[in-house]
């Protein structure tokens, strides 16, 4: 059994540390390197949202009818890792976004994908999946941090390296999928296309307050675009400014700290939502990104650098407080039998329409406050501030959740 646990934490550590050798310091690249604008670096982070639409539901129909899970995921990841080592040479904005895309589609289903091949062999292996699963998990977490930190220290935030690095990682992965314990097609084949997709959860749109809840989660899921998008780029302007400190020197290093803020953070949910509901645990979380964004506005590497670490400390608190909350209340929502469909149609509006909204849309804010190349950081991020800000406005008398305690207790049973 700890051969079976050791493995997948291996796979699991793989799994992000593919996505955190670029995802947080592409935007610097882009911007700092190839000299794209604002809008160009948004747009092509959007990618991963049009692809969260429907390239996860198709893969998980292949590996659920036709194809072991584990085989999906390898060849999704060589794919991935072959059209990301082509992007290492694009220095057009126009192709970079057609070959991201492409990337996207084929890396965005792996992380379902890592989960469903996690939770097969864990059953498989007559282990309890809610037990087991995530001291595996966070394991992701370090490798993302991981990978963070060898961009960092190897100096390839503004170097295409950054996607050598992740393909390398991407193409063991693969080959290592494919050694995992088989996960074979099985009676979940049986469901329709739409369950699949997870459209037969739209259902739950007839609900009034379902509807303002998810219309809330496209809008966070923006939020956190904004993030992974210009996080780097707006260290790297401070090279003139501070040239020579921690955050400009390191900064994968200092952003990495949200990272591990998030696996403080997610240690202090149960108390969170005993005490306050998920309503305000919400609230708290909407809060939170309105700090990140604020602290950004009047931090710097200097004399502020004790805000951007704030900022980076607050994160895990953004992050988690509303993807976890916000999960366990689509599953306490939704009627059984569309479960799974309702915690797809979950990462459909957070991680589909809200990252593609998020990344255009914080893209023509960058190139808004830019003037002869030159960003108003300052201007950028209260404009992300005061974005946040009206969604934690009306949020408490949108969603009009009365808390239970008892439902968190029957949620943690």
């Amino acid at each position: 059994m700890m051969q079976i646990k050791l493995r997948l934490t291996v796979m699991n550590f793989l799994q992000f540390f593919v996505w955190g050798s670029w995802l947080i310091s592409l935007g610097g690249y882009l911007i700092g390197t190839l000299k794209f604008s604002g809008g160009d670096v948004g747009a092509i982070y959007g990618t991963m949202g049009i692809a969260s639409l429907f390239m996860p539901g198709l893969m998980g129909i292949v590996a659920d009818r036709w194809l072991n899970a584990e085989r999906v995921l390898g060849l999704c990841h060589i794919l991935a890792s072959v059209i990301l080592l082509y992007a290492s040479t694009v220095t057009d904005s126009d192709t970079m976004y057609w070959v991201m895309l492409l990337n996207a589609m084929f890396y965005m289903p792996t992380i379902a994908l890592n989960n469903t091949v996690s939770y097969k062999i864990l059953e498989l292996s007559g282990l309890d999946i809610v037990k087991s699963f995530p001291p595996i998990r966070v394991w992701g977490t370090i490798g993302f941090i991981a990978a963070m930190w060898t961009i960092d220290f190897s100096d390839f935030t503004k170097s295409p390296m950054q996607m050598y690095v992740s393909a390398g990682a991407g193409i063991v992965l693969g080959l290592y999928s494919f050694s995992m314990p088989a996960c074979r097609p099985g009676s979940s084949g049986q469901k329709g296309i739409l369950a699949s997709l997870g459209l037969d959860a739209l259902v739950l749109f007839r609900k009034g307050q379902m509807l303002v809840f998810f219309l809330f989660a496209m809008l966070l899921g923006a939020a956190l675009q904004i993030t992974n998008a210009f996080g780097g780029a707006f260290l790297d302007d401070f090279k003139t400014t501070h040239a020579g400190t921690f955050g400009v020197e390191h900064p994968n290093l200092l952003l990495s700290i949200s990272q591990i803020s998030e696996t403080l953070f997610i240690l202090t949910i149960p108390f969170f939502l005993r005490r306050f509901g998920i309503k305000w645990v919400m609230l708290i979380s909407i809060l939170a990104w309105v700090l990140r964004f604020g602290l950004f506005a009047i931090g710097d590497p200097g004399e502020g650098l004790w805000l951007l670490i704030l900022s980076m400390i607050i994160y895990g608190m953004a992050f988690d407080f509303f993807n976890i909350s916000g999960s366990l209340f689509v599953d306490k929502e939704a009627d059984k039998s569309i479960r799974a469909s309702a915690q797809g149609l979950f990462m459909i509006m957070t991680n589909g329409i809200g990252a593609w909204i998020g990344g255009l849309g914080s893209g023509w804010v960058v190139d808004h406050y830019t003037l002869n190349g030159v960003k108003d950081w300052p201007a950028i991020w209260t404009a992300f501030a005061v974005y946040a800000l009206v969604i934690g406005v009306v949020f408490p008398f949108a969603f009009r959740y009365k808390h239970n305690p008892a439902d968190v207790e029957n949620i943690s049973h």
